[in-house]
């Protein structure tokens, strides 16, 4: 049967300030170890203790070390993406309404006003023509504000800026405005372009100048 008295004085001579080792003399009282100390600010007229150059920073070594050289080559611009199209067939007297239900179903499905811009060939979308019966600046500040629709006749949308959906009515006006239109209109869509008119028209300017 082991002596239980033993026990404790095992336990003492493991740990503790009273142990004695085999010498016969009184062992030290371990001390803590002492972790990092603060750095000192500097005393006036002496430089402080120097720091570590944080992670962030690189040194000049570092710098020149992971410059490319010469030969290099640079990576290529991506391209940027088009946008894409879709089209809906309409006449020019019906091509505005075909425009505003257009709008209708992008806002239905999730799309935010200020996404959408809608540009007319022909005669000028009725909210365009109230709006600009207030004066040019108060038309093309809620352009600049970019929280609602904007209507925009094909003259002046050049002076418009991009946005993610861009609706063109080719509601009538020459040849030429419609075309000069659509290409305007596919550089400021940023995700869709879409297109109410005659198919036919539509199609020969898309597929020749853009």
């Amino acid at each position: 049967m082991p002596l239980i008295p033993e026990e404790p004085q095992i336990h003492e001579s493991a740990q503790g300030p009273r142990a004695t080792p085999a010498s016969g003399r009184t062992a030290p009282t371990p001390r803590p170890v002492p972790g990092p100390r603060p750095a000192a600010p500097p005393r006036p007229g002496r430089p402080g203790p120097l720091r570590p150059t944080p992670p962030a920073q690189r040194t000049s070594r570092d710098v020149t070390a992971v410059k490319p050289g010469p030969s290099a080559p640079a990576a290529p611009a991506a391209a940027p993406a088009s946008p894409q199209i879709q089209l809906i067939p309409a006449s020019p007297e019906g091509a505005l309404d075909a425009a505003e239900e257009a709008v209708d179903l992008l806002l239905d499905s999730g799309r935010t006003p200020g996404d959408v811009l809608v540009i007319t060939t022909g005669e000028q979308h009725p909210w365009a023509d109230h709006e600009l019966s207030f004066g040019e600046a108060s038309y093309w500040a809620q352009h600049d504000a970019g929280d609602d629709v904007f209507y925009a006749d094909a003259a002046v949308a050049s002076r418009a800026a991009a946005r993610p959906v861009v609706v063109v009515a080719v509601n009538g006006g020459s040849a030429s405005a419609a075309a000069t239109a659509l290409q305007l209109a596919h550089g400021r869509a940023g995700a869709l372009l879409i297109v109410c008119g005659d198919p036919q028209q539509i199609n020969s300017v898309l597929g020749a100048g853009v």
